[in-house]
């Protein structure tokens, strides 16, 4: 059983190494199919978002919620040790390339290029920095675009994620199946047994965990502590 809903969670501390704007924080991407959601535990900072509806920035601090939705380019920006726990839909797509960095046109160009720019050669915060100066300084350009009501080079960066993760998309709907699909099923399933007057599912109720990794990765907002939610233990560490 995955975590509820099909979704996944992570731990989020953002980075604070300037960009190239003289901002701290993260690289701007966006999500494909998934929705991701920002639950603040500490620290200030901001969420910048570009879309159709154009640029805005919203202020994040302990206790603020938003979620944003594919097609939501995102920049986190840390003010002060920013922290937040990340919950996305979909678990299992954005770990499988559901995301797509803000990289230039050239670079979107073809999955080999893009992979060439996205891949950090080795785990070190300078080659983290240049990935991550490369992909905000298009969003620079993508925002200047917007705020002077030229949105093609938006819809033009839009059609070029969609290319880049099409060959993705039929392991996507098989992970999908796996969770979200299935656990929309189970709970039909659970309904029809109660509109019935049926308990039968209730003695199956178990609780599950999924321990906090040891070691964080280097995400594209920050340093990453993941759970793996997809496999479930029952307390005492049994699956």
């Amino acid at each position: 059983m995955t975590f509820p809903g099909g979704t996944s969670v992570s731990h989020l501390t953002v980075y604070t190494g300037r960009c190239l704007d003289g901002l701290a924080g993260g690289t701007p991407h966006l999500h494909t199919a998934s929705t991701e959601a920002y639950v603040v535990t500490g620290g200030t900072g901001a969420l910048q978002t570009l879309d159709a509806s154009g640029f805005r920035e919203t202020p994040l601090a302990a206790g603020s919620l938003l979620w944003f939705t594919p097609g939501v380019i995102h920049r986190a920006v840390n003010h002060g040790d920013l922290r937040v726990v990340v919950v996305m839909s979909n678990a299992g797509l954005p770990e499988a390339g559901d995301a797509v960095m803000t990289f230039p046109p050239e670079v979107l160009r073809t999955a080999e290029s893009y992979q060439a720019a996205a891949v950090l050669p080795r785990e070190d915060e300078e080659a983290v920095a240049r990935r991550r100066d490369l992909a905000v300084a298009e969003f620079l350009r993508l925002r200047a675009a917007v705020e002077s009501d030229d949105f093609a080079p938006l819809h033009a960066f839009y059609e070029a994620a969609a290319r880049l993760v099409r060959a993705n998309v039929p392991r996507w709907r098989e992970i999908w199946r796996e969770t979200v699909a299935a656990q929309a099923a189970r709970t039909a399933g659970m309904l029809k047994n109660l509109d019935a007057g049926d308990a039968v599912h209730l003695r199956a109720g178990a609780v599950s965990g999924a321990p906090r990794s040891e070691t964080e990765g280097w995400g594209m907002c920050g340093r990453l502590g993941t759970h793996d939610v997809r496999h479930p233990q029952r307390p005492g560490g049994s699956q």
